[in-house]
């Protein structure tokens, strides 16, 4: 059971669910009204950046390579 929590599948929902959630935060944020000033602003966006590249990593391993 616990090998299951940890799946390479179930990271990737993971990841995915995080990457939306910081999507739609810092699409609809208003600096001014949500108390973001501009270096949290910039560290959820370079946590938004990494999180796409783990994902993409980690689609990587689970998709078969495409035949030449």
């Amino acid at each position: 059971m616990s090998e299951n929590l940890r799946s390479p599948h179930r990271q990737l929902i993971e990841l995915r669910i995080e990457h939306a959630d910081l999507d739609q935060l810092i699409d609809h944020a208003d600096p001014r009204q949500a108390g973001l000033d501009e270096f949290t602003l910039r560290r959820l966006k370079k946590r938004r950046l990494s999180l796409r590249d783990q994902i993409a990593v980690l689609e990587s391993r689970l998709e078969p390579p495409e035949p030449a």
